[in-house]
């Protein structure tokens, strides 16, 4: 899909429309997308910032008025979508961690989307999950008010989205169809970085146990379906996870990402083996240099490490590319994944090209993989902006696997 906004930064381009995007399920409306992007200069972070938290504050105020008045579906509407401006807001912040503007505008989108959240039928819960000596974040959604056991998804975002985003990500859609939902953010997720400092792990089947553990106490949950999925960086933590626990009946990666060293290593110009170990080194000043310069030279890059070295809790830019070495599912690992999986490709990723077909090929369980195009409007990463396309095809996959599994009783 050709930029409509945006045409010379990509990194400003795939946030909006992704923002955009999110309209399916409630997350924004067009003409508040649009003014608001026109008040802010390519590239300026600043200017990113400013003009989403005016737009949030707006619509937030507005939300709370109509609450005041009594009008519960403007109310909720409302605060639905503050919740996910006031995310865009401090998206691009995170290169000082200790700028306040970020804990603002996180904060307010929290607020937002639980105001949101009491006012749907069924509300939606928020929950904390058990997770060493802490907790996890999360939400559950219930299909009814009628307490049945139902097939459930459980699922989580990836690099840099919220539990809270989630909503417009799969669980809204999930929850019209059906099913129960609980949705959490992990170690390195908003949730759990900004409150509890946690950053990412690569083993993320000990993240998502405990996680299973919390759900399975639900009298919503059919214990015998219950999918996991993943969305962005979620399509490798969500396989990693269901290689080592197999109480997940079916995995859906939104998209599928098999090789983070790949990625880290790709713009180095070295061969990979001398990239990772320069990565690892102590010291390699030239190194640094050289990932400085391609910061400076690249939005994208400049945004991935900057947030990466956030959400990883490092301090150089080498750091992050070193830690990102230990997300991969290679040595075995998507060869024991067991469970009917369904891996999505968009034919035009600008952040993980190739590797839904590298995850797909390794992978020996029932496996499809569900490609998108830009013929469809839906080959943009995580098919952004092709959501109600996206999640008919992923809820159908889905409703056909659970359908042929026995519930439990």
């Amino acid at each position: 899909m050709q930029p409509l906004l945006f045409p010379g930064d990509p990194s400003f381009w795939y946030e909006t429309l992704r923002t955009l995007g999110h309209i399916a399920y409630g997350g924004a409306d067009f003409g508040e997308v649009v003014t608001t992007c026109e008040r802010i200069t390519p590239g300026d972070y600043g200017g990113w910032h400013d003009a989403w938290l005016a737009t949030a504050d707006r619509v937030a105020g507005e939300a709370r008025t109509a609450l005041e008045g009594g009008h519960r579906v403007s109310a909720r509407d409302g605060f639905l979508r503050a919740s996910n401006y006031y995310r865009a807001a401090e998206f691009f912040l995170h290169g000082d961690p200790a700028d306040p503007r970020i804990r603002h505008a996180y904060d307010a989108s929290v607020a937002c989307f639980r105001h949101a959240a009491a006012l749907f039928t069924p509300a939606v819960e928020p929950v904390e999950i058990p997770y060493e000596g802490t907790v996890l974040p999360g939400y559950l959604y219930r299909a009814d008010d009628s307490g049945a056991a139902r097939p459930t998804v459980v699922m989580h975002n990836g690099f840099d989205g919220t539990v809270e985003e989630m909503h417009f990500f799969g669980a809204a859609a999930a929850a019209e169809r059906g099913y129960t939902v609980l949705a959490f953010d992990g170690p390195g997720q908003p949730g759990a970085r900004h409150h509890q400092g946690l950053g990412f792990r690569p083993d993320w089947e000990n993240v998502v146990g405990p996680v299973l553990d919390h759900v399975l106490t639900r009298p919503e949950v059919d214990r015998a379906r219950v999918a996991l999925l993943g969305v962005s960086m979620g399509g490798l933590l969500a396989p990693r996870a269901a290689a080592f626990d197999h109480r997940v009946a079916a995995l859906i990666c939104l998209d599928g990402v098999y090789d983070l060293g790949d990625i880290t290593t790709s713009g180095i110009p070295l061969p990979r083996a001398e990239a990772e170990r320069r990565l690892r080194a102590a010291h390699d000043p030239e190194l640094d240099a050289m990932l400085e310069e391609a910061m400076a030279g690249s939005p994208v890059l400049r945004w991935a490490m900057e947030h990466g070295m956030f959400a990883m809790g490092v301090r150089t830019p080498r750091a992050f590319g070193a830690a990102y070495l230990d997300y991969h599912l290679r040595d075995g690992v998507a060869e024991k994944i067991t469970c009917p999986t369904l891996v999505c490709a968009g034919a035009d990723d600008g952040f993980f090209r190739g590797q839904p077909e590298q995850l797909y090929e390794h992978l020996t369980c029932p496996k499809t993989l569900l490609e998108f195009t830009a013929g469809q409007g839906a080959d943009a990463h995580c098919q952004s902006g092709a959501q109600r396309l996206a999640f008919a095809r992923v809820y159908d996959w889905l409703d056909d696997v659970l359908t042929h599994r026995t519930p439990a009783h």
